[in-house]
């Protein structure tokens, strides 16, 4: 069967159509974007604002008309942080279902980590043994520890980039200079402060493997040497704590106008990399990983492959 995944971001909205069948490996036949930054849009009372509604229905709308173009059976929708946080949540879902025919539906923070852990799982297989999860999104950082499919542990912190650039980098909107030392400073302790309650459960779980996901691992991955995308989807890639804080060290020096001079770096996301490299460093530094293997699968493969699940083997 042809599946269609619509996955509503704190960046982007990002549609995958994938040809899959239950027991199968899926593989992506079209994806397609927009970068409407909806967490950008989220007014002084935490509502969405009306511009980014409207938005936000325009790209449903076009990515339902995309997907039934390319014979999609089904149109999976969903909406992370960005749609979850907003106070007018309800209005907005409303408005799209009411619009374009698609209900969104808006996952918790914890089903994000599980369903990225059941992707990751997936992707390394059982001989990856106990498996930690990390997943830096735009606006909310997923963690998940175990051994089967379901962690023993999930959980969701407000540790987004984009969040965090926003909120307590307060990047400069010129792009031309970097935060200063002690804002990153204290943009460090705040991450350490939020991580603390969550170390202890993911300690006690344990892992054989660690596991990194998301595009701003993958980006940081490439600076510190990993394979570039063209070298493909099998290629291995790895983070180590030692490559990452070397990242760090020269990105926080850079404007964000030029990080994505940088190879690797999108220029969607580049304002956001130095807030992700400092949660990124934290996580590695508080869990005491020395090295993360980056899975190119993540939440929307996840998505996927709980909807296959469901379906009657052939």
């Amino acid at each position: 069967m042809r599946l269609g995944v619509l996955d509503v971001g704190s960046n982007t909205v990002h549609l995958l159509v994938v040809d899959a069948h239950h027991g199968a490996h899926p593989w992506p036949a079209h994806s397609e974007k927009v970068v409407l930054r909806l967490a950008e849009q989220i007014g002084p009372d935490g509502a969405l604002t009306e511009e980014g509604a409207d938005g936000l229905v325009k790209a449903v709308g076009m990515a339902r008309t995309a997907a039934a173009g390319l014979g999609a059976d089904d149109l999976l929708a969903f909406a992370t942080s960005a749609v979850r946080d907003a106070t007018n949540a309800a209005e907005v879902l409303a408005r799209v279902r009411d619009t374009t025919g698609v209900r969104l539906e808006v996952l918790s923070g914890t089903d994000e980590a599980r369903m990225t852990f059941l992707a990751v799982r997936r992707w390394f297989g059982w001989s990856a043994g106990r498996l930690l999860a990390m997943d830096i999104g735009g606006g909310s950082l997923e963690l998940a520890a175990g051994i089967d499919e379901d962690p023993d542990v999930a959980v969701s912190l407000p540790l987004g980039a984009g969040r965090l650039s926003r909120e307590r980098l307060r990047v400069d909107p010129s792009g031309l200079t970097p935060p200063p030392a002690e804002t990153v400073e204290e943009l460090r302790e705040y991450v350490d402060e939020l991580l603390d309650p969550v170390v202890g459960k993911l300690t006690e779980v344990g892992w054989e493997r660690p596991v990194a996901t998301s595009k701003t691992f993958r980006m940081l991955a490439r600076l510190a040497g990993a394979a570039p995308s063209g070298a493909g989807l099998w290629a291995r890639r790895s983070l180590t704590r030692t490559g990452l804080r070397q990242v760090l060290g020269f990105i926080r020096h850079i404007p964000p106008t030029q990080l994505p001079e940088l190879e690797g770096v999108s220029a969607q996301r580049a304002h956001q990399l130095l807030a992700g490299a400092v949660v990124a460093e934290a996580v590695m530094r508080r869990l005491d990983v020395a090295s993360v293997d980056i899975c190119p699968w993540a939440l929307r493969e996840g998505v996927i492959l709980r909807r296959l699940d469901q379906l009657e083997p052939m």
